[in-house]
């Protein structure tokens, strides 16, 4: 799955779409915390969380995120939306809770 495959589900608001669309999701991952979430995410995966800040963007960077989801109704500021436009970062968010966003993506990826 890809991340423009997550985009054509159309259940996520686009708040950002980034440089590599192509880019293959490997697993949704789950954590709010951010220094956990910098050390233990898997290259590549779709992260869903509600901590919509500049740091969200660095860790994801870090980590090498497919995207970023933001769950729960969160959202990112307009400094960091203009970062993730600057950083090429895809950044999703949806009203839905953090597992059923993440259960959703599991789903699309192994049927």
């Amino acid at each position: 799955m890809k991340v423009q495959d997550l985009l054509d589900l159309g259940e996520f608001k686009v708040i950002n779409i980034g440089e590599d669309v192509t880019r293959e999701i490997t697993v949704p991952y789950c954590c709010d915390l951010l220094s956990i979430a910098m050390g233990k995410m898997p290259a590549g995966s779709a992260w869903v969380t509600v901590m919509g800040n500049m740091n969200t963007l660095a860790v994801a960077t870090l980590a090498d995120a497919a995207c970023i989801i933001l769950a729960e109704g969160s959202t990112l500021d307009d400094a960091a939306k203009n970062k993730a436009k600057d950083q090429g970062i895809t950044v999703l968010a949806t009203d839905r809770p953090i597992f059923e966003t993440a259960f959703t993506i599991h789903q699309q990826l192994h049927g």
